[in-house]
């Protein structure tokens, strides 16, 4: 990907995205010895940077016009089909989104809201990808990936490119990764914007389909356990465009434990004042379990979104 189709993006979505501010954590710092900021994707429109690369594939889709768009499909742990059924809604295009039947309500409830075809009964979301793909060779729909799609990376990357624009000086970005696309588009920024700073991408323990990939050298199959970040399970697409970038541009690959993540979602609510969804305290939660080590530097920690259930937050936080 080229820092122009990240520039491009960027044009191309301003009129629909919030540019999410960066903000200091003192808790974190204080925690780490690092001067630790939070990019706070929990704070952009759908509570997820998922509408940067949803509105992204779409408009450039309607740009490109070619071949006309009938409807759309896609798969999601729910924050993606959230993002594109609002795309989907803003310019009048028929939306199927396939589902795990255990997505998080609130981000199902949300999907049906903009008026998208909801199919949540799916085991996971590895099935539900299948589901989604097959959709899409019987009904000639466009399926968008969720992350193995070069608009949907871009717009993904442009949330990378203010962090430089407000802390040109950042020496790390941390990063989590489900599909890859986040990681893939902001890694990209990085090193053309900085070649010294160091990207981190952060799974979970339960499910570490990169790591397991990138120590094999090859895309390898795992078998996904649950997780408080469910937005992260699941195995990439066999064929994902993810994996090559992950490969030569992220540094460093850690995982996080269960714990991990309760602690950081609390710390995160109870200290900074943020909400955060468990894959949204994925990247916070390195640094909480002291998965890597960023004494004296200067970190960019992206918190990638904020759809828990409320249920489920009110027990953590009790």
């Amino acid at each position: 990907m080229r820092l122009l189709d990240v520039l491009l993006a960027t044009r191309r979505i301003a009129p629909y995205v919030r540019r999410t501010p960066l903000v200091r954590s003192s808790w974190l710092s204080d925690l780490s010895g690092a001067e630790v900021w939070l990019k706070l994707e929990s704070a952009q429109h759908s509570h997820s940077f998922k509408w940067r690369g949803a509105f992204n594939a779409v408009i450039a889709r309607l740009e490109r016009g070619t071949p006309k768009i009938a409807r759309l499909v896609t798969a999601s742990a729910g924050n993606h089909g959230r993002a594109l059924a609002a795309a989907a809604e803003t310019f009048g295009l028929p939306l199927t989104v396939f589902t795990p039947a255990d997505a998080p309500q609130v981000k199902l409830a949300a999907i049906a809201r903009h008026g998208a075809e909801l199919r949540a009964d799916s085991r996971d979301y590895d099935e539900a990808e299948r589901r989604a793909k097959a959709f899409a060779r019987e009904t000639g729909a466009q399926f968008i990936s969720p992350y193995s799609d070069a608009d949907v990376i871009a717009g993904a990357a442009t949330a990378a490119l203010e962090i430089f624009e407000d802390a040109a000086d950042t020496d790390m970005l941390v990063v989590p990764i489900g599909g890859g696309g986040l990681i893939s588009g902001a890694a990209a920024v990085a090193k053309t914007v900085s070649a010294r700073c160091a990207v981190v991408g952060v799974e979970v323990e339960v499910s570490c389909a990169f790591l397991t990939s990138v120590r094999a050298g090859k895309l390898v199959e795992i078998v996904p356990g649950a997780s408080l970040a469910d937005g992260l399970g699941g195995n990439p697409d066999p064929d994902t465009i993810t994996f090559e970038p992950i490969q030569r541009l992220v540094d460093q690959i850690v995982t996080v434990s269960e714990r991990d993540l309760e602690d950081a979602l609390v710390g995160l609510v109870t200290a900074d004042h943020v909400i955060a969804e468990g894959a949204g305290a994925a990247a916070p939660a390195a640094l909480v379990g002291k998965r890597v080590e960023v004494r004296g530097r200067r970190v960019a920690v992206i918190v990638s979104g904020a759809n828990i259930d409320r249920a489920r937050l009110a027990a953590l936080l009790a």
